[in-house]
């Protein structure tokens, strides 16, 4: 396991690690509120609070896979999407191009299956992020685990013109 590197991130930055197979984009929650995990079996309500994070992973690292994880990202916290996880045995499962957690700690692992793993502190990554950490501490994130990250921050939420 790598070192540990603290990154700022305010509500209005997401960031990115960009590996050479897959991305990770993190944002804050940014105000406490629920999120709705939807199970095959129940509807779990997860409370979190404006410092936990939503991370998506991305099975790919080019330019589109980033604008794919800030929308995801997007739909998530700003429109209040469902998180939904799958039965292992769905097809989807090997179809997935990113998947999403939310909480205070996460850990990336390759051993999962995508869109399948109800608890929030556990989200599959590519290989090479396999056993890294995301940990949400006040004003940041701290990353533990990760081998050289290729880490850069961006405004989340632009302005937009009313047309």
């Amino acid at each position: 396991m790598e070192g540990r590197c603290l990154v700022t991130l305010r509500r209005d930055e997401i960031l990115f690690v960009r590996g050479n197979t897959a991305a990770i984009a993190v944002v804050k929650v940014g105000e406490s509120r629920e999120f709705l995990v939807e199970t095959p079996r129940k509807e779990v309500h997860q409370f979190v609070t404006p410092d936990d994070l939503i991370v998506a992973s991305g099975f790919g690292s080019d330019d589109k896979m980033i604008r794919g994880l800030r929308c995801v990202l997007f739909m998530i916290r700003e429109l209040n999407m469902p998180l939904i996880v799958l039965p292992k045995e769905h097809p989807a499962t090997k179809r997935l191009r990113t998947v999403v957690s939310v909480g205070g700690r996460v850990v990336l692992s390759c051993d999962i299956t995508p869109g399948t793993h109800p608890e929030q502190h556990l989200l599959c990554a590519s290989p090479e992020f396999h056993g890294a950490e995301i940990v949400a501490v006040d004003g940041g994130v701290e990353l533990i685990g990760f081998r050289s990250p290729n880490c850069h921050k961006e405004s989340f939420i632009r302005a937009t013109s009313a047309q």
